[in-house]
C-alpha cells in the first residue's frame, strides 16, 4: 500500500500497545513515521526496528508530552529530519481506576496533564507545519469520555475534555487542518481476563476491540476525505449504545 507515500506521521506514546499498532499501520501505508515515548526505551527501539522493516524512514524520540519545551523540541526534530509533517496522532495517555471521592488533586492534575494538556501542546507545536501541509490531527479519546465511568472520574473527564478540544481545534484550525477523534471502548490484545470477558458479553458485536480496530479507524481519518472534521468516532463494537 502507498496511500501515504511521502507523508510524515508523528504518533505520540507509540512504543507499545495501540500506539505501536497505529504507527505500524501508517508505515504500511507508505508513510515515514516518528514516534514518541516517555520511559519505554527498549520497547520504542523494538518498534523503531519494526517500522524500518517496511522500507521507510522512522525515528523514535523521548518526549514527555506534559512539558512544553520538550514538545516543541520533538516536533522540531521531526520536521528537521523529514522536512515536513503531515499528520499528528495524539495517542499518549494514562489510565487509572480510583473512587471519585478518593482521587487526590495530584492524581487529577496528572491525568489532565497527559490526556488533555499533552494533545493541546503537541497540536499547538505542530500547527504551523500541519497548516503548511494541509495536514490532519487525530486524537485518541475514549468511550469513557462519552459515558461516565464512576470508578474512573478523572480519566473520563480528561477524555471528555479531549473530545471538546478536538471539536474546538477542528473549527480553529480549519480549513487547512482536519481534526478528528477516535474513541475506543474496551480494547485488549487477546488477553483472557474475567473483567474483559464481562465487557465482551455486554458488547453487541460479541467481542472486545483490538488495537488493529483502533488503527483502522485512525487510518480512515488519515486517508479519507479531508473534508471530514470535528468528528468523534466510537470504536466500541456498540458497547456504548
Amino acid at each position: 500500500m502507498s496511500q501515504m507515500k511521502g507523508q510524515v506521521v508523528l504518533v505520540t506514546g507509540a512504543a507499545k500497545r495501540v500506539g505501536r499498532t497505529i504507527a505500524r499501520a501508517a508505515a504500511q501505508a507508505g508513510a515515514n513515521v516518528a514516534i514518541t515515548y516517555r520511559e519505554s526505551d527498549q520497547a520504542a527501539q523494538a518498534t523503531l526496528r519494526e517500522l524500518t522493516e517496511h522500507g521507510h524512514e522512522a525515528m523514535a524520540l523521548r518526549c514527555d508530552v506534559r512539558d512544553p519545551l520538550l514538545v516543541r523540541e520533538a516536533v522540531a526534530a521531526v520536521v528537521g529530519e523529514f522536512g515536513r509533517l503531515d499528520a499528528l496522532i495524539n495517542n499518549a495517555g494514562i489510565f487509572e481506576t480510583a473512587p471519585l471521592e478518593a482521587i487526590s488533586v495530584e492524581q487529577w492534575d496528572a491525568m489532565f496533564a497527559t490526556n488533555t494538556r499533552g494533545p493541546f501542546l503537541m497540536s499547538q507545536a505542530a500547527h504551523p507545519h500541519l497548516k503548511a501541509a494541509r495536514g490532519r490531527i487525530v486524537n485518541i479519546g475514549s468511550l469513557g469520555g462519552i459515558h461516565p465511568w464512576p470508578t474512573h472520574g478523572h480519566y473520563s473527564t480528561s477524555k471528555a475534555a479531549l473530545h471538546m478540544l478536538t471539536q474546538t481545534m477542528s473549527r480553529a484550525f480549519a480549513p487547512e487542518i482536519s481534526v478528528n477523534c477516535v474513541a475506543p471502548g474496551m480494547i485488549t490484545n487477546g488477553e483472557v481476563h474475567p473483567d474483559y470477558e464481562h465487557f465482551a458479553s455486554k458488547t453487541p458485536m460479541g467481542r472486545n476491540g483490538t488495537p488493529e480496530d483502533v488503527a483502522a479507524a485512525v487510518m480512515f481519518f488519515l486517508t479519507g476525505p479531508h473534508f471530514i472534521t470535528g468528528q468523534i468516532l466510537g470504536v466500541d463494537g456498540g458497547l456504548g449504545l
